[in-house]
């Protein structure tokens, strides 16, 4: 059975998040995201598999090791659908602010 995966779904978890984390500065095998957790390998396999197929992360084979690394287009798609939000939200608390100042000076 071949599931769609969507991105949003894939972020919502915070096991992925975290992974997502830890190779944002640097790419990593399978192996060296595991040790950072408590759960079992596969466990953690089954996240990079989700995250891959997102295309969040990316593999690269080197010898007989894959790294998983951020893609970063599939980052800037996210924070472009995030970025009105985050725009509607700083506009609502400067206008709170500009009336709480208003009301000190009152």
């Amino acid at each position: 059975m071949n599931l769609r995966r969507d991105v949003f779904q894939a972020i919502a978890d915070p096991t992925r998040r975290a992974i997502l984390l830890l190779v944002a500065s640097q790419a990593m095998t399978a192996g060296a995201i595991a040790a950072n957790f408590d759960t079992a390998r596969p466990t953690v396999s089954k996240h990079l598999q989700i995250l891959t197929e997102c295309e969040l992360l990316e593999q690269q084979q080197n010898g007989r090791e894959i790294y998983y690394q951020l893609n970063p287009n599939k980052m800037k798609e996210i924070a472009a659908f995030i970025e009105p939000f985050r725009k509607m939200w700083d506009d609502r608390f400067n206008k709170l602010e500009s009336i709480m100042k208003k009301h000190k000076s009152a």
